[in-house]
């Protein structure tokens, strides 16, 4: 028998495992996983749908049912499939739903591969404990035309470069190392994801993506023609760094310069939604208004990212003030921070003008 405990995430009791996770990727202790350092991006969850609107849900590899328990109790308008294929998470699942009094949750004890296979839905979540890769193409086949699929990844130190091989066989795509790691590593898992789409005829819009915590979340609001899918396709690009001036390079096409990728070259959010997030009531609501201010500002077309002390190390000065440093990048042209790290922003400016007015500082 599982010891259990009652804790509350936003606005919703929940049974957990007594002995859980509260930090990094977690372990599996007890045969079902809770992890409460995810509930930031639970949080998330919440304030994205609340944006979208009513929507039929499925949470395929939903554990305790943490994420779908809380999207039934949270967003008004949206029913609820909390799917697990344990029988140990199932009987978690359905202690979380009676606790909660809820009517628009159901509990389903089935292989997400045949889930899928037997019901669409308007947004699809897969949230596993590593690589999401082996359940895209039952996610893409479980979302509705129009839908929404939202997919974590906690397996980032292949996809941030620091092994390669593994991030190539799984992805499809040689990674970056240094600064631009996460930067990156968020994007190698949208141009999988976009590759995946394509197969099926299928393209994508980001809605809101980032790089929190030990794990990367993308939101994609899925598109349903063949020209959908080569639009989307046309947005991959290829990256490099100029080795002596730290200048980012960007191309359509694999070369010498640019030999990492493929990565998602478009935008990681969308401005509607991001005008609609609301943080009222969540877990970490302080964190998630700092959080939305950040993605608001962020210049997210530009897939150059800079570290302030990368730069400041190559121009053989200390690191100045982060803030006075995009004041004064600001006046030669954009420049904005990123959520990927507190010392690291977006800008097109060269890198030599950028080693330049380091120097001046």
């Amino acid at each position: 028998m599982i010891q259990t405990v009652e804790i509350v995430e936003g606005s919703t009791p929940l049974v957990v495992p007594a002995e859980h996770s509260d930090g990094g990727p977690g372990k599996i202790t007890g045969g079902v996983f809770f992890n409460g350092k995810m509930a930031f991006n639970r949080d998330v969850s919440v304030m994205f749908l609340r944006a979208l609107g009513g929507v039929s849900a499925v949470d395929a590899m939903s554990a305790t049912g943490a994420r779908a328990v809380r999207l039934a109790n949270e967003v008004p308008g949206c029913e609820v499939v909390a799917n697990d294929s344990s029988r140990l998470a199932h009987g978690f699942i359905s202690r979380n739903i009676e606790l909660n009094s809820l009517t628009n949750c159901r509990a389903s004890n089935k292989d997400l591969r045949v889930l899928l296979a037997e019901e669409s839905f308007g947004y699809v979540d897969i949230d596993p404990f590593g690589s999401p890769m082996p359940f895209l193409h039952a996610a893409i086949g479980g979302c509705a035309k129009g839908g929404v699929l939202a997919v974590t990844a906690t397996d980032t130190a292949p996809l941030a470069g620091a092994h390669r091989k593994k991030c190539e066989r799984r992805y499809g795509s040689r990674p970056i190392r240094g600064a631009m790691c996460h930067e990156g590593g968020l994007r190698i898992l949208l141009s999988s994801l976009a590759r995946e789409l394509a197969k099926f005829d299928r393209g994508m819009m980001p809605l809101l993506c980032h790089s929190s915590d030990h794990y990367y979340r993308v939101y994609v609001r899925v598109t349903d023609t063949a020209s959908h899918a080569d639009e989307t396709l046309s947005k991959l690009i290829y990256m490099g760094v100029d080795p002596d001036t730290r200048q980012r390079l960007v191309s359509n096409a694999l070369s010498k310069e640019t030999p990492h990728g493929p990565f998602w070259g478009g935008r990681l959010f969308d401005d509607s939604i991001l005008g609609r997030l609301d943080p009222k009531g969540v877990e970490e609501g302080r964190r998630c208004e700092k959080s939305i201010a950040l993605w608001k500002s962020e210049l997210d077309r530009i897939p150059y990212v800079y570290c302030a002390d990368e730069m400041s190390s190559h121009a053989g000065v200390g690191s100045p003030r982060f803030a006075d440093l995009l004041d004064r990048l600001s006046e030669i042209g954009p420049v904005s921070p990123t959520h990927i790290s507190p010392t690291s922003f977006r800008t097109e400016i060269p890198a030599t003008e950028i080693v330049a007015v380091l120097r001046s500082m």
